[in-house]
């Protein structure tokens, strides 16, 4: 064997690596081929929109204002605001697909046929089985999901006036930062577990989907609450303005008890806001809301939650193939 020879020969477990990647690759490149073209056609669908559907909007308004009598067109600002929802949408909660994929095609098909048994006896131990079926969607993941968040943070900032939702809106709200891909992470991880728990893909599907479907619900009606929220008084509780979350409103009585009246909120005028006040017999206004600024609070607890049970489900996956492979 010549030196040459030596220097230059990959070690066998390297090899073994890339071939085991390149096998993963191989056996799901429908599901990749899938995913790639989610990620272009959301992606061109934002940028159809930026460019083509927002410019002929802004030149209806730019021309409606050098007309003397003015003009109203409700019609486009509402087709650009019904698909940028349908957009919000589609992003938040495709991560329902990857826990269906996961849980049936990932792990759950492999161990019901017995190719994942017969890979074992091979050069491919259970572990490293396991490690590239999470590691190489998980990349593919990570990299259309930035893609997305990115194009999507960009588009619904710049067109805030043609859009009729806030940034605590479910969607705005994990579409904007990296919680969407802990969503898909997770799924991912919850899905392998149910594959190798069930060893069958419909009932791992069913399962895989089940609970990120359950979970994204409770999370959805929860994250408000996964921050201390502002409280506001006076005319400042009573004025606010629409980027606020209000969580709760209403008016402290003599005794200082609080109650639910809101008939001296929107009260323009101090005249009349302090008419309204002496009128109900109430002392003070409060408002209990999430400013603008609790966004990436909110944001990032909420991402460390969804990442928590995604460490989880991977690590219970790990341990249980081990357990079982022994």
């Amino acid at each position: 064997m010549s030196t040459e020879t030596l220097t230059t020969a990959p070690p066998a477990d390297t090899a073994a690596r890339g071939g085991l990647t390149w096998t993963v690759l191989r056996l799901h490149r429908s599901a990749l081929l899938v995913w790639s073209a989610y990620v272009l056609f959301m992606v061109g669908w934002m940028l159809w929109l930026q460019y083509v559907t927002g410019a002929e909007i802004r030149a209806e308004r730019a021309a409606c204002r050098k007309l003397a009598d003015g003009c109203i067109d409700l019609g486009s600002a509402f087709d650009y605001s019904s698909a940028m929802g349908w957009i919000g949408t589609l992003i938040a909660y495709f991560s329902y697909g990857v826990a269906a994929w996961a849980g049936a095609s990932l792990t759950g098909i492999e161990l019901e046929r017995g190719t994942a048994q017969l890979s074992w006896t091979q050069s491919v131990t259970p572990v490293r089985w396991l490690t590239a079926k999470f590691a190489v969607p998980a990349v593919a993941l990570t990299v259309g999901t930035t893609v997305l968040v990115l194009v999507y943070r960009w588009t619904w900032s710049t067109n805030r006036d043609l859009s009729g939702d806030e940034w605590y809106y479910t969607d705005p709200f994990l579409n904007r930062g990296p919680a969407v891909l802990a969503y898909a992470l997770c799924a991912l991880a919850v899905g392998a577990l149910a594959g190798i728990v069930l060893r069958r893909a419909l009932p791992a599907l069913a399962v895989a989907l089940g609970f990120v479907i359950v979970f994204h619900a409770w999370l959805d009606v929860r994250y408000h609450e996964l921050w201390p929220a502002a409280t506001l008084t006076g005319t400042a509780a009573s004025r606010l303005p629409m980027s606020a979350d209000q969580l709760e409103l209403g008016a402290v009585t003599g005794s200082g008890a609080r109650v639910e009246d809101l008939d001296c909120f929107g009260v323009d005028a101090d005249i009349d806001y302090s008419s309204c006040m002496s009128g109900k017999g109430f002392t003070d206004l409060y408002a209990e809301v999430h400013p603008t600024s609790h966004f990436w609070p909110l944001h990032l607890m909420t991402t460390g939650i969804i990442l928590a049970v995604a460490v989880l489900a991977t690590l219970a996956a790990f341990w249980l193939l081990r357990r079982r492979t022994r």
